[in-house]
């Protein structure tokens, strides 16, 4: 048979369907049409329904603090590991031991470089001290030369004087004797015998003996003089030489003091150096996890040992949202989260049917994007109207959040992400110095309301 021969009609009457009876029916199209149009009624009215507008963001919990955040211990010099004190999951106290190392570098493998550092600095300590007694006694020397120049400048200025009188006196003597020679002279002449020859020799040998005198006094005269000229220099060359050798004191003194330094400076280091070997806990807190295990494993200074969880975190939240929406957030507002783990209903545009859902309030917002382009937003427990957080939240748990902005229709919040227009938001939320550029934005986006 055909396919035309087919009767369509006569086939779907003798079929048992309760459709192809209603569609038999003459109202059947009035009453497709209601059903119709009550659905486009109920859709015409929903768009009239008030929507919260709202800046989604996902991310994690934090710690507020960087303080009560995980922390990597890292070894500070080049070591091996000796011991472990603790084990993963266990709970410390600040001051507790986490691990030992022990050294790997030959300059202190010596367990004694210490104590001998030490005993190098006391010697070069004592030594200084004998030097600097030394030219404590060069000092005095100095000083008693100084004096016994002066006084032997001024004894030989009395003897100046001294000789002075005496040739003053040795030439009043040969004076008187050259005179009394004279006279006897021309007796002996005038008199002719009166005077013997005798007794004028005697007067001859007198002002030889009278001319002798004088000239030896005048030559230690002279002598004394040169010694009177000559003390300055004698002694200036004994003075300066123990200056010099108080200088050369010194300036060992100095060196000493300098080494001696370097010795204070490198047993200060080994000191700390010492303490560097037991890794302690910085606070209280839970070991998460080790990155280094066993014992005999080379570490590097810098490299991270254990992760350390602080004890009692004060929890936060932190959400990423996009570039666009960043303006719209500040510090102190309102924001709906909730934690994986947690069950919840969310509506964004809804929050009064909200189930399972926590308050939060913004204190962070970034000055500057992370590596994907989002803000990072800081949240922290909204505590005044909202019950508290879950105690049992670990950190990193997944999070998501809106930050609730303006009141609107659905048909408007439709409308305005057909058409790709920020959020609006109200003159009173805006940023401090931001209100024009809020305003423009609002009218951008269709009016703010």
């Amino acid at each position: 048979m055909a396919a035309s021969d087919i009767n369509i009609e006569r086939e779907l009457k003798d079929l048992p369907l309760e459709t192809t009876v209603l569609l038999g029916r003459a109202d059947s199209g009035r009453i497709v049409s209601r059903w119709l149009l009550g659905i486009l009624a109920v859709l015409f009215a929903i768009l009239f329904l008030p929507w919260q507008q709202n800046v989604q963001g996902n991310g994690m919990v934090t710690a507020l603090s960087p303080a009560d955040r995980p922390q990597q211990l890292q070894t500070r010099i080049d070591g091996r590991i000796e011991a472990w004190f603790v084990a993963e999951g266990q709970f410390v106290k600040k001051g507790d031991s986490i691990v030992r190392i022990s050294e790997i570098k030959e300059d202190y493998l010596n367990p004694n470089v210490l104590p001998l550092t030490q005993q190098q600095q006391s010697a070069k300590e004592n030594a200084i001290a004998e030097k600097l007694n030394k030219a404590a006694a060069l000092d005095v020397q100095i000083t008693q030369l100084e004096q016994q120049r002066d006084f032997k400048v001024q004894q030989t200025r009395n003897k100046v004087l001294q000789y002075q009188a005496e040739v003053r006196q040795a030439t009043l003597e040969d004076s008187v004797a050259r005179d009394q020679l004279r006279r006897r002279e021309r007796l002996f002449r005038d008199t002719l015998g009166l005077v013997s020859v005798n007794d004028l020799q005697t007067f001859q040998i007198r002002v030889q003996s009278a001319a002798a005198k004088l000239v030896e006094k005048q030559q230690m005269l002279l002598i004394t003089q040169t010694d009177l000229q000559s003390i300055p220099a004698e002694y200036g060359e004994k003075i300066a030489k123990s200056r010099s050798d108080r200088a050369a004191t010194l300036s060992e003194v100095s060196e000493g003091r300098s080494e001696v330094a370097k010795l204070r400076d490198k047993v200060g280091s080994l000191t700390i150096r010492n303490s560097f070997y037991v890794i302690e806990a910085p606070q209280d807190g839970y070991v998460v996890r080790a990155t280094r295990a066993g014992q005999g494993e080379i570490v590097k200074a810098g490299e991270p040992i254990v992760t350390v969880q602080p004890a009692r975190p004060r929890k936060a939240v932190e959400l990423y949202v996009k570039p666009m929406d960043v303006a719209l957030l500040k510090p102190g507002r309102h924001v709906r989260v909730f934690f994986d783990g947690w069950p919840a209903l969310q509506i964004s545009g809804w929050p009064q049917v909200a189930v399972g859902t926590f308050g939060a309030q913004v204190v962070v917002i970034d000055q500057f994007p992370s590596s994907d382009g989002r803000f990072r937003v800081l949240l922290v427990p909204d505590t005044t109207h909202d019950e508290p957080w879950p105690a049992q939240l670990r950190l990193g748990t997944g999070v998501e959040g809106w930050a609730m902005l303006d009141n609107v229709t659905v048909g408007w919040e439709i409308w305005r992400t057909l058409n790709g227009f920020p959020l609006s938001i109200k003159p009173g939320d805006a940023l401090p110095g931001d209100a024009v550029a809020g305003e423009k934005g609002g009218k951008g986006g269709g009016g703010t309301k």
